[in-house]
Parts: structure tokens; sequence; C-alpha cells
């Protein structure tokens, strides 16, 4: 790829020649792990089965890995929606066919592989050069016997993007520094700028923030523990963070301070598109959706400011077979992809964020600046919060399911149809029901 590439602006486009690639893949079938092992002409043949935009087919690194290695081949196939990927996953895991000699793996499936199919996973512990990554980003694929099933790829740190062409014609700081200083002692900040935004601004149609999950989600991943304990038991009604972030979420709701949307979710690229929304709570890799969904003419409108704690909201890993043919090469493959020089280029080329600490040190991610949001310098921004994440990032089998369980819990709040104790109630009983 060329220089010209800039940092977060193709990743969407991106994620849709994923979904036609997924496509293409379906109706061939798929394949299974009898499609690698050697070619006709005696070369080392690698698969790789990955979902979104995680990077690797969408640049030029495997290109790159097959020119420096001549003697490998490397095919990787794309699925654009994790959800899919997984249930299939799961399918071909236990089945014992269909599977590829690497595969990708969500953060927030990760738990529930590490208890239920480590055992699948071939052992990343001792592959050489993988002591660069931050603290706790391989003891979340990590097992109580210390069996690493894979290496991590991006992370997700915690900023707030917000609009200073409308902060400033509601009465608030517009400089990055002064609007982090509204919500340095916490969220209630956050939200107590918002009660000035919809006192202030003219425009009741516009609200302050698009959704009282993304809230949420920011504060309780800011906690080591989340919905889980270490042991493995539900802790969200005992939680203080989840409990915290619950109330703190209504209370943004109920003062009718949000868009009533959900991140992702039909709606919410239109809020982008039509300026419907002052703010977001953002991870460093929903920039480069926030660029495209909103638009050239909101080039320069949006900035990017400090979060008031520390959090992951996202992540993958890359993981290989216990019974892949290729199984050595494939964790050189593995190394290769997850090195500190390959992230940080993924980093300049589609803004995935580096898990890795001598990634982050790097000036190519250290010192890179965001033309679209203002010049904000998302390197140090995004940098200083991932050295501000807990340590210890307390994982569950089903934390996916969870959090969509309490953004619809949420939602509920939001369009009225329940008060914040009715849909706590109601979301208790679905998180049992599903997790339980």
């Amino acid at each position: 790829m060329g220089s010209a590439r800039k940092p977060f602006g193709t990743r969407v486009v991106a994620a849709a020649a994923a979904a036609v690639s997924l496509a293409l893949v379906a109706g061939c079938g798929g394949g299974d792990s009898g499609d690698s092992g050697k070619t006709e002409d005696g070369k080392v043949k690698i698969t790789m089965g990955l979902f979104g935009v995680m990077g690797f087919k969408e640049t030029d690194l495997l290109e790159r890995y097959m020119k420096e290695n001549p003697d490998v081949v490397v095919e990787a196939e794309v699925a654009g929606d994790e959800q899919s990927y997984y249930t299939a996953l799961q399918t071909r895991l236990a089945g014992g066919s269909g599977l590829k000699d690497i595969q990708g793996i969500e953060i927030g499936r990760a738990k529930e592989l590490v208890d239920t199919q480590a055992d699948k996973f071939a052992d990343l512990s001792g592959v050489k050069g993988t002591d660069h990554f931050l603290p706790w980003k391989l003891s979340q694929v990590t097992t109580p016997d210390d069996k690493v099933i894979g290496l991590g790829t991006d992370i997700g740190p915690m900023a707030v993007c917000y609009r200073k062409d409308m902060f400033e014609e509601a009465g608030l700081p517009t400089d990055r520094d002064e609007v982090a200083k509204l919500w340095e002692d916490g969220w209630e900040g956050y939200v107590e700028a918002g009660k000035k935004f919809k006192s202030d601004y003219k425009d009741d149609k516009v609200s302050y923030l698009d959704s009282a999950s993304g809230l949420f989600n920011a504060m309780i991943y800011g906690s080591p523990e989340q919905f889980y304990n270490k042991e493995g038991e539900l802790i969200h009604k005992t939680n203080p963070a989840v409990k915290e972030a619950w109330e703190l979420a209504s209370e943004a709701a109920t003062a009718d301070l949000t868009a009533k949307l959900r991140q992702f979710q039909p709606g919410w690229d239109p809020g982008l598109a039509n300026s419907t929304f002052a703010t977001t709570v953002c991870p460093a890799w929903m920039l480069a959706h926030i660029s495209e969904k909103a638009g050239p003419a909101n080039k320069g409108k949006w900035d990017v400011a400090k979060a008031p704690q520390g959090a992951n909201w996202g992540g993958s890993f890359l993981g290989v077979m216990e019974d892949s043919p290729v199984k050595e090469e494939a964790k050189k493959l593995v190394a290769w992809l997850t090195a500190p020089e390959q992230q940080a280029y993924l980093f300049q080329e589609l803004g995935n964020f580096p898990s890795s600490q001598e990634a982050l040190e790097d000036p190519k991610v250290a010192d890179a600046k965001s033309e679209y949001f203002g010049g904000a310098p998302i390197g140090k921004i995004f940098g200083d919060a991932a050295k501000e994440i807990p340590d210890e990032q307390v994982l569950g089998r089903k934390d996916g399911t969870i959090k969509d369980t309490f953004s619809q819990g949420l939602q509920l709040i939001e369009d009225g149809d329940q008060s914040p104790e009715e849909a706590w109630k109601t979301t208790d009983e679905r998180v049992q029901k599903t997790a339980g």
C-alpha cells in the first residue's frame, strides 16, 4: 500500500470488501484442514480464517511474508460478520474438521475458547519474540496451566469523540485538553456536561450523546472485573462497577441526553451523517467508522479528548490449531503478523491500535495525528489510555452476549418502555437465562 493512504481512511471500505470475500468463500462451500499442508510444487501452504477487518488480507502483509519466505503460500478467508464466523468456528471445533491452520479470535469469545476448546489450539507461550505485548493482553487467552492459545492483534483503548462546533454553540470549551477537564474526575462529569449542553444548545433535535449503552460499556471496561469473577461466577448483580455504570447510563437516558441509538445498529450511521449527536464514547477502532459515515462535510468538526479513565473495548487474537499439518510454520507466521513492526504498520494503514508495548512507542504510532479529527494526537491519546487499562482483565464465557443484553436493557429505558428499575429486572432475567 502506498504512503498516500491516510490512517482510518479505508477501514469501512475494506469491511465491504471482506463481506464480498465471505460471499465468494460461501459459494465455494468453504475450506477445511485438508486445504493446508503442501502445494503441488512442494511449498508449505498455510490457511487462515479471519473476520471483520483484522487487516492481514486488506493490506500487503501476507504478500510481504510470502516474498520473504518464498517456500510458503498463505491463503486467508475473511468473514464480514463475526457472529457468523464464530458460529461456524464452534461447529468446526465440535466436528473436528473444516478448521484453518490459523483462526482469528474475538475478545468476547476468548474466555469461552480458553475454558472449553483450549486443547484444540497450539500452545504459543514458547514462541520466540512474544514478550512485547501489554501485560494484560495475553492473559486473556491464557489457561490456568499457562497455555497461551493466541497472540494479540489490536486493542480498543477508549476516548471521547466530540463535535467542536456544537460544544462552542452550547458554551462548552472546545480545546481538547479543556474538554477533558470537564470529566477528569469521572464519568459523572461527562453526564453533567451533557446536562449543560442540553440546556444551552439551541437545536433540541441534537442530542448530547448517541447511546446510553456506549457510556455503560466505557465505564465497565475500565474495571478489572465486569460480568464474571476469576472463578467464572456471574457477578453482574454485585459488582459495583456494573451497578454504577447502569445507574449513570440510566441517568443519561432518563435526562433525555441520548439520541436513543445503539452503536453500529440501524440509525446510528445516519446519526453521524446528519449530525444528530455531539459526542460518542469511542475506542480507537471507531474513528475510522466515524470519519467514513460522518463524511467529508464534517471533517475538522470532530475532535478527540481523553476519557475519564483508561478502558479497553474490543480486540482480537490469532490462534494456531493443534492438529494443523503445518503447525510450526503457522506459529512463525502468527508471531510475525503480531510483531511490533507489523502492528505499527496496521495502525498506519487501517487504524488498528497495537496491543504491543513496543509498537506503542514507535513514532509512527506515538506521534500519529488525525487530520479528520482536527489534528488530534490520536497516538498519544489512545496510547496513554492503553497504559491506564488495568493489568488484569477478567473475561467470562458469555461476555459478548451479556454486553448485548445490557445494551438492550438500556434501550428499554431510552425508548420509555421501562423505568431503570424495571429494565434492570428484565436485563437480569435475560442474563440469568442466557448465561446463568
